[in-house]
């Protein structure tokens, strides 16, 4: 089975990863790892830069998982990036990172989390980050 994990370098994304290895190595699934910016902004923190990614390689080639990552260079929308990467390769299973935010902040400012659990084609799991 295909693991979409979306991925930003926060806690909650560290958390997301890890919790997409302990399965990919429970069951040999496969990851395929997705960064990008907003709308193809590099610029933005959501976007991982290249020592971080390089390192996210180098763990999960150590740890013996069979991985892809994909950072889109002319991104759409994170959570856009996400489906249309879970649809390429047929996942199995979606794995995003949650991070609290106050009821106004989910009102204005949306949420790329709730797209993927709208609109995903299989199962999401959403995790908390370790507190």
């Amino acid at each position: 089975m295909n693991i979409v994990v979306g991925y930003v370098p926060t806690p909650e994304g560290a958390a997301a990863v890890e919790h997409a290895v302990e399965i990919a190595r429970r069951d040999g699934d496969r990851i395929v790892v997705v960064n990008s910016g907003v709308r193809g902004n590099d610029a933005h923190p959501a976007f991982a830069g290249a020592a971080h990614w390089d390192a996210l390689d180098e763990r999960l080639t150590s740890l013996g998982v069979d991985h892809e990552l994909r950072q889109p260079a002319q991104a759409q929308s994170p959570a856009d990036e996400i489906l249309a990467a879970a649809d390429a390769v047929d996942a199995g299973l979606i794995v995003i990172g949650l991070r609290r935010r106050s009821p106004v902040g989910k009102l204005f400012l949306g949420s790329s989390a709730q797209q993927v659990l709208l609109d995903a084609s299989c199962p999401v799991v959403a995790v908390k980050r370790a507190d």
